[in-house]
């Protein structure tokens, strides 16, 4: 029998390789891929996913972040319809036709993938699924080994999550043995943290307590502690502070203010990120500059500057591009000068 070959792909044309951007649907917040939102029970886990489900179906701001609108469908397994109605109607006087739910579906091991294929199919312009919660649609089966179980339970939800580019969350609940990392607490084996590309956690100090922290942390988003208060009247969780503000790292960047000036002096810029690193100065290497420049590209066409890659011969070549102030949206960064 022939060993089927591995298909692989060398450094530099991977360098070169046009990709598209990591999807964000709350922009620093949420992106792509399959995510874990875990908390105790009856912390308003269901509210929280709720209120995020609107505001994308809607396209507005999430906690003043942006969210990328579109369908949304959300798996609400422990509720009915009627306490679905009624928490909208808390939420919202004007309740999306992109927002859809449903209270019942198979499992991951009798069709619960092509339900949501079927779904996404259907609804193209969906980049949201919620599924509350993951143990609802996990087949009731001891297994021997429960990481490997966890382990290819997730990878199947990221599979879809990945080739649609969504993003997928999966509600679970926290162990009530304590650990000074509340990632840790989440139930089940590492093997559910070690597929996914997030985790966020729910956790209040007391019971009752109005005020929590969320805790996130994730392979394309900042690691994060967001405190948030559960409105008493609408039920809506409200930002309140982040031990770690998710919107500073670019204005605080020493290198941005460089790189701006520069660009607002010139009018653009055409070479390698080695020229380009020699120009702004700073000290800075041409591999970070290049990591900053993937970074803050969103933020940068804010700021009115188009950033592109192409190859010319030997040179991998970066072309920026100043266009106006004007484009800027609010973003501002001192420009150095």
């Amino acid at each position: 029998m022939k060993t089927e070959k591995i298909e692989t792909i060398d450094s530099r044309s991977l360098m070169d390789l046009e990709l598209p951007p990591i999807r964000f649907v709350v922009d620093r917040l949420l992106p792509q891929g399959l995510h874990i939102l875990a908390g105790a029970a009856k912390t308003g886990k269901s509210w929280l996913l709720l209120l995020l489900s609107l505001k994308v179906a809607q396209g507005e701001p999430f906690w003043d972040l942006t969210t990328e609108k579109g369908t949304v469908l959300s798996l609400c397994l422990e509720d009915s319809l009627a306490r679905i109605q009624q928490r909208l109607s808390e939420l919202t006087e004007e309740a999306p036709s992109s927002l859809h739910f449903a209270t019942l579906t198979k499992t991951l091991s009798d069709g619960l993938l092509e339900q949501l294929e079927q779904f996404i199919t259907e609804h193209p312009g969906t980049n949201l699924v919620i599924i509350d919660t993951l143990q609802k649609v996990r087949a009731n089966i001891m297994d021997a080994n429960p990481y490997a179980a966890d382990y290819k339970d997730i990878g199947l939800l990221k599979a879809l999550a990945d080739k649609h580019r969504v993003a997928i969350i999966v509600v679970q609940h926290l162990r009530k043995q304590f650990d000074s990392d509340p990632h840790a607490m989440v139930t089940g084996s590492t093997g559910l943290l070690g597929a996914a590309d997030g985790s966020y956690v729910l956790k209040r100090e007391n019971v009752g307590d109005r005020d929590a922290k969320l805790y996130i942390k994730g392979r394309d988003i900042e690691e994060q502690i967001l405190n948030i208060r559960r409105d008493e009247e609408s039920n809506e969780w409200l930002f309140l502070s982040s031990d770690t503000p998710m919107n500073d790292s670019m204005k605080s960047d020493p290198v941005l203010p460089l790189l701006m000036g520069y660009l607002r002096r010139e009018g653009g810029f055409t070479g390698t990120a080695s020229e380009l690193a020699e120009q702004i100065g700073g000290g800075i290497k041409s591999n970070m500059l290049s990591r900053k420049l993937n970074k803050y590209h969103k933020e940068l066409a804010q700021a009115g500057i188009v950033f592109s890659k192409s190859r010319s011969g030997e040179r991998r070549e970066l072309r920026l591009v100043y266009t106006s102030d004007d484009a800027s949206d609010g973003m501002t960064v001192a420009d150095g000068s």
